[in-house]
This record gives C-alpha cells, structure tokens and sequence, in this order.
C-alpha cells in the first residue's frame, strides 16, 4: 500500500511543519514518504546516520525534478515512461508529485488513462514490488484484521485514514476484467486524488478485491498472480463485499470509501445498498455522470438553451451510460417541474441491443436500463432492422432519424461506430449539436473529434473521454475539453477530507457540477470555441472550488460532522491539502 506517515497524532495532516520519525540511514531510504535523497541537508544527514550513504552534493527539489524528467525523457515508449514514474513513486514519493505538477499535461495519460489501462493489462509481468491491500476471497474471515493491521504496521492510526479507494476489477477503463491487476487503477486514482485535490497521500489505502476473474487469458496464463477462480457466484460475491464495508465502517471511522470499475449489475446494487450507511461514491455512476453533466451546462449555458428542452441519445449502457442518464434525469426534474419519470423519457438508450424499449424481455436489462425503457408507442411506426431477435430491434442511426437528438454521448467502448451519416442526420436537426465520444482509452473513441467537427461544419460543441487536440474547421479552431472523471473526484474526496458529511447525497454531487461548470472557459467567455471545461493545469484550483462547494452543501443539509463556519471554508480546506515539499524531520527515539 501507498508508505503511510510514521507520526504522532499531533501532526497535521495538511502541509506539516515537521515530520517526527524514528527511522535513520538505510531505513530512512528506503521508506518514500520520509525519503528526500539527494536533497536531504547536512544536518539531517548527521541526525540520521546518511553521511556515506549519499553523494556530497545537496540538491533543491526543483533540481531532482530537472535530473528526473531527463531521465524520464529517456525512455521511449509510454508503457516504459508508466514503469519509471511507479518506480519513482516508489523511492520519494514528493519528488514523485513534484515532477508530476510540473509536467502535468505530459504525464497525466501516462499515469492514468490510456497507459495505465495497458499496464494493469500487463500486471502480472510488469509486477515489481506490491503496493495496496489485496483482499482474496480465501482471506474472508480475517478482512478486517488484515485492513486494519497494513495501517497499524506503518504506526498510523486508523482514524486517520481519509479515503480508501477499492476496486473488484470487473470493468477496468474500458478493457474489462482484469482480476488482481485492477489494484493499479485503485493506486492511480489514489494518485489524482492527491496530485489534483492535495488528499495527503500517507492517509490513504488502495484495495484490490480478488474475486477471481472469468478473464480465460488471465485463467490459463501461468504467471497470473490473482485467485484462479471464476468469480464468485452472487451469494458469496455479496458477502464478500458486506464484510469488506462492515470493515471499512468498523475500522475506519472516518474514512471516505470510493468504489471504482466494478460491472454495471454489481455497482448499482452495491451503491444502492450502502450510500445510506456511510459516505460513498462510485466513481462510474456519480463520477462520469457529475462531469457529463458539468459539460452538459456548460454547453447549453455557452448556447443559450435549457436542460429540459433537449433530446438525449445514450450509447453505451453499461455504468458509466448508467449513471451520465441518471444524473441527467435527476437534473432535468430538478430544473422543470417534470417527474423522475418523465425527465427519463428525455434519455434514450442504445446498446447491445439496440434502442432500450419496453418491448425487450426483462432479463435481457439491467434494472439501471430497464428506468429508461421507453414506451413501444412511442416508436410504433418506425422501422425497424432485420434482427434474430424475437423482438424489434433500432439501431443508433433508427434512433438519431427519428429522435433528431440534440446532445448524443458515447460510452460504448465501441471504437469509430459514429459514422458521417449518424452525426451529418444529427447536425441536420439542431444548430449546435452536444457530441461527447466517451469512450477511453483515445483508440476506443466512437468517433474522432476533427470528424465530428469537419461532418457538423464547425458546428458542435465537443467532449472526449481521452485527450484529442485542438481541431479546425475552415480558419476556426477549437479546444477540445477532456472529460474526464478527474474533473471532479478529487474535489469532492477533497471536501469530504475536510467535513467529513455521513452520507454522500446527489445534493453533494450536484453542487459539484454546478462548481464545475461555473469554471468553464467557454461559459466564462461565451465562446463556444473554448473548451467546455478548465485546462488540466487548473484542475487543482478547480478542486478547492468543488470541495468549498461540497462543505457548504453538507453543512447547509446537517450532514458534516466537522463544522466549519461559512467564512471560514475556503481556509481550511486549502490548509488540509497536502503540497510535495520537504519539510524538516525530527528523531524521536
């Protein structure tokens, strides 16, 4: 797991002024929270026993960073670049972030999505020296000790673990089951928390469930290093994960718990089930959903149009289809005086089969799908294609034709199916069409943003999953906003840091997205040339702004258990964010 701070519980787990550890010479090397190298200074080379253990020459951190990116320039492909910077993080873990806030918009893919897909592909050969707690099916019965005892060992109290971000890896970034592998995305997520939202990173704990996988390459590959099982049949999957969040509340009593890529059937329900006993988010549903909308607003507010007049197509409903409608629909009752029930009819779902309606058996639905399931109707006289079904069946291009769709979002993991017909029909039903390709990595894209822009004639309004350059039509040029989760997590991990409300509620999402999408450049300008949301470089600005947005909104519902007074928020939460800098150590014996 992430090296924990080896602290007494006076230390503030903001921007501390000294750190206290008992640790001297080559234990001190070796432990990357405490680690400086080159840069620890003379007399804290002789308080811990580092003369002859260093070279003479005693570097600043900008120094390290300049030695490292030379370093990190040298290595050719993404995949090698991703190695370099884990194993940084293994040795100092503030020259790890140092160099990453400097480099930002370079390192960001390299770090997480698209290159972290393919190294959690390759865990089982990359695999180096673990970090994170895996919890294996076989463990069941000793969870909790086995939570509980990876934080004692690093003499951190649990009640000072903030966040823990945990994984079953059923649905890794859009590459599907990955097994043990999985615990890369809960490390990396983990990272951005801290690298854009300043959540320290000795208070944190990446968690891989190991529930086995039904991947049949992982399954017969003789160096995979998970649980040879299938996954667990329900039953005991559920268990499983009940004893893991008992843990989590048993243990961590103040720890905000983050679920990230589990399948669609299992999210839903896990979510459903536990957001009313502790704070808890899903990342795939509320995350991907929170910074849709965000872009969403953004788009309509740069075009002077309303939420509720829009047509919605969806394609792509798995979880992160899922919970982009569930947010829309939530936004669009709370913006008309429409039902939960009747703002769904704005949202139409493609998938695998085709247009989601009610003539579809139900067992071939989600119950997420089957809320958007719309009426046959409604779609009576359209016609539909030749299917095996038994069933009618309308595909993406039916459904634009006859719905003239305004905003159209793609998270299908269906790479270049958003042809020139599709979004020329769309182009041809509205003035400035909302297209959103999803879809990452950048090679799973539905369609290329220079594409869209060329077949709409500079006329839409674009969002990516992946980061696209800027693309032109005629003289024009456009930025492309990425839309991507990390938007807006680590602002809201940020403010449940600070206030630490008891339940995670879509009020606390929704004054996330209103943050957002009040900080877009193209709002800010009223240019729809601009990008829909703020540049990388200013997202960990953007995350103060959502966690002040979050405590106001807990403390405003009753729901912080921290108070913190109005005039006071902005303060603490920039004194609880955690910056890479060295600061003093003192030895304690």
């Amino acid at each position: 797991m992430s090296p924990l701070l080896l602290h007494d519980a006076s230390v503030d787990p903001g921007n501390n002024k000294s750190i206290r550890t008992k640790l001297t010479g080559e234990l001190l090397l070796n432990n990357a929270f405490l680690n400086k190298g080159s840069a620890f200074p003379e007399n804290e080379r002789k308080l811990f026993g580092l003369i002859g253990l260093l070279p003479y020459s005693i570097n600043t951190l900008e120094e390290q960073c300049q030695r490292a990116y030379k370093q990190y320039c040298q290595c050719p492909e993404p995949l090698l670049k991703n190695s370099f910077l884990q194993s940084l993080h293994e040795q100092n873990e503030v020259l790890f972030y140092g160099l990453l806030e400097r480099h930002l918009r370079e390192m960001l893919p390299i770090i997480y999505t698209p290159t972290e897909g393919e190294y959690i592909e390759r865990y089982s050969y990359e695999f180096r020296k673990p970090r994170g707690v895996y919890l294996t099916y076989p463990v069941a019965n000793d969870i909790e000790n086995l939570l509980y005892n990876n934080v004692v060992k690093n003499n951190t109290h649990p009640k000072d673990i903030d966040l823990i971000v945990v994984t079953d890896s059923e649905e890794i970034l859009g590459i599907g089951d990955q097994g043990v592998g999985g615990v890369g995305i809960s490390v990396a997520k983990l990272v951005l928390y801290t690298l854009l939202g300043g959540v320290h990173p000795g208070r944190v704990i990446p968690v891989v469930l190991d529930v086995g996988t039904n991947n049949e390459k992982l399954l017969n590959d003789p160096l995979y290093m998970g649980w040879r099982r299938k996954r667990l049949p329900p039953k005991e999957y559920y268990e499983f994960i009940d004893r893991f969040v008992q843990s989590v509340r048993n243990k961590f009593p103040n720890a905000y718990l983050h679920w990230e890529d589990f399948g669609l059937s299992n999210a839903r329900k896990i979510l459903d089930k536990y957001q009313d006993q502790l704070c808890t988010f899903n990342d795939d549903i509320q995350g991907t959903g929170a910074v849709t909308l965000a872009s969403i607003i953004a788009a309509l507010e740069v075009t002077d149009r309303k939420l509720v007049d829009q047509r919605i197509v969806i394609f792509g409903a798995g979880t992160a289809g899922i919970g982009i409608s569930d947010q829309l629909t939530a936004a669009i009752a709370r913006d008309s005086n429409l039902s939960m029930e009747e703002a769904a009819r704005k949202v139409w779902l493609v998938d695998k089969v085709g247009l989601i309606h009610e003539r579809i058996p139900q067992e071939k639905l989600s119950s997420g799908q089957s809320n958007y399931s719309h009426p046959f109707d409604e779609i009576s006289s359209w016609k539909s294609i030749s299917s095996a079904q038994d069933f009618p069946t309308y595909s993406l291009l039916d459904v634009v034709k006859n719905v003239k769709p305004t905003i159209l979002i793609g998270t299908s993991t269906a790479p270049n199916t958003w042809t020139q017909e599709i979004i020329e029909n769309m182009a041809a039903g509205c003035e400035f069409p909302i297209v959103f390709p999803l879809s990452n990595p950048t090679r799973l894209a539905e369609a290329k943003p220079s594409d869209i822009i060329t077949w709409t004639k500079g006329k839409a309004l674009i969002a990516t999953g992946s980061p696209f350059p800027d693309t032109k039509w005629e003289e024009e040029s456009f930025e492309i906003a990425e839309c991507n989760n990390s938007f807006v997590y680590p602002g809201i991990g940020l403010g449940c840091v600070v206030c630490k409300p008891s339940l995670m509620t879509d009020d606390l999402i929704w004054a996330a997205v209103q943050s957002l999408a009040e900080h877009s450049p193209a709002v800010k300008n009223k240019n729809r040339h601009l990008s829909l949301l703020p540049r990388i470089e200013d997202s960990k600005e953007v995350s103060v702004m959502i966690a002040c947005a979050i405590v106001r909104e807990a403390t405003k519902k009753g729901l912080a258990r921290v108070k913190i007074a109005s005039d006071e928020i902005e303060k603490k939460v920039r004194d609880a964010m955690w910056n890479p800098e060295y600061v003093p150590l003192e030895y304690i014996d």
